[in-house]
């Protein structure tokens, strides 16, 4: 990995602008608050981590103030934890969270929430505020989220830089009979000894006709001199997520799959081609599509071909907005980042994925990672 300083975390500057904007479009949407749960929104704009449970820890913001609504034996806890300045207001066990943040509000407040919130959330608030005063905030906070900023594409170069060398490991590590869950362990201490704290966050190791099989298989797996080997895996670093997947054969591979490796490739360019800025979303999708008609593939969600979308968008969700699909007429602006996945798969034979990311710049769009180079070279 080169040796590049790891970025600074998103600062307290930064997450103030953030509510700034939040607050700007809040006036403009007519509504008085915004009330997030334990989401990565919560992290996004305030900095406090918190994993979703049965009790509601959230923040509820306003024009004028910033509240933490959390349980009161959670306070001490919640004091400690790296997050903006603003009040701690506590419900305890005997008490309806829903009718504190009811007296947080005045009368006729019209409240927005968080578009990952628990059901059971909304309905405690429907009965303590009224459903009418209750408003779906998923644009007022995705919209912000949806572009990135400098700070934010660093952290994740940095996180996919370090996937890349992880995946460089892996590759030199894979010998015939290693199991795939020695690979998934080792590849896990390859992100922990390069820095990333939790490990990997996710890992998909398969071999031969598995690799079919978009998500993986279950049980284990045994590789074998000449399977087809895919691997898709990643990391956090601040919180920010890295997300890899390269398939590849040790051996010199057959006709065969040197010709669908192709065409994965071609399919993975053409949606790199198709990202230009003000182009919708849909458009990327449909060129990979386009590449597999024409080698005979599909069509739409047929097999043999592509089976899903042709990517996803990547920030403190390892699948956000913008989604590459067909139907999302969302037009492509700088800040935006998403994967370039346009798998083919051949059933009870094999799968193929290249999946590296892009981001939007001022200019156009711009690898994260380089593609890899050939079906025995799974690196540029």
């Amino acid at each position: 990995m080169p040796a590049t300083p790891r970025p600074a975390p998103i600062s307290e500057t930064e997450r103030r602008q953030r509510l700034s904007t939040l607050r700007r479009r809040m006036g403009a949407a007519g509504v008085n608050a915004v009330l997030l749960g334990s989401t990565e929104s919560l992290r996004y704009f305030t900095g406090l981590v918190w994993h979703q449970s049965e009790r509601l820890v959230g923040a509820l913001i306003t024009q004028d103030d910033l509240f933490y609504v959390v349980p009161g034996f959670e306070r001490s806890r919640v004091d400690s934890l790296p997050k903006l300045e603003g009040a701690i207001v506590t419900w305890e066990e005997d008490e309806n969270s829903a009718e504190t943040v009811a007296g947080l509000l005045s009368a006729k407040d019209r409240v927005a929430l968080d578009d990952a919130l628990p059901l059971f959330v909304y309905h405690a608030l429907a009965e303590a505020l009224g459903a009418e005063r209750l408003v779906d905030g998923a644009r007022l906070v995705r919209d912000i989220r949806l572009r990135k900023s400098t700070a934010e594409i660093g952290i994740i170069q940095y996180a996919m830089n370090l996937t890349l060398e992880v995946h460089r490991r892996a590759h030199a590590y894979i010998k015939p009979g290693v199991l795939a869950s020695d690979v998934v362990r080792y590849i896990d201490e390859q992100h922990r000894a390069l820095g990333a704290a939790g490990g990997s966050s996710f890992c998909i190791v398969s071999f031969g006709q598995a690799t079919s099989l978009p998500h993986g298989a279950d049980g284990e797996q045994t590789y074998a001199a000449g399977d087809v080997i895919l691997v898709d895996t990643g990391c956090r670093i601040d919180g920010y997520h890295s997300d890899l997947t390269r398939t590849y054969v040790l051996d010199e591979p057959d006709a065969d799959f040197a010709r669908a490796w192709a065409i994965e490739r071609e399919a993975q360019q053409a949606v790199f081609d198709a990202a230009r800025l003000g182009a919708a979303c849909s458009s990327l999708d449909d060129a990979a599509r386009a590449v597999m008609v024409r080698h005979g593939l599909g069509p739409d969600y047929a097999l043999p071909g592509l089976p899903h979308r042709a990517g996803h968008g990547l920030g403190l969700e390892i699948h956000e907005e913008p989604y590459i699909v067909r139907g999302n007429r969302t037009a492509l602006e700088p800040g935006m980042c998403f994967s370039n996945e346009p798998m083919v798969v051949f059933p009870g034979r094999y799968g193929i994925r290249l999946e590296d990311h892009i981001h939007m710049t001022e200019t156009g769009a711009t690898w994260f990672t380089q593609p890899a180079k050939g079906p025995t070279e799974p690196f540029a």
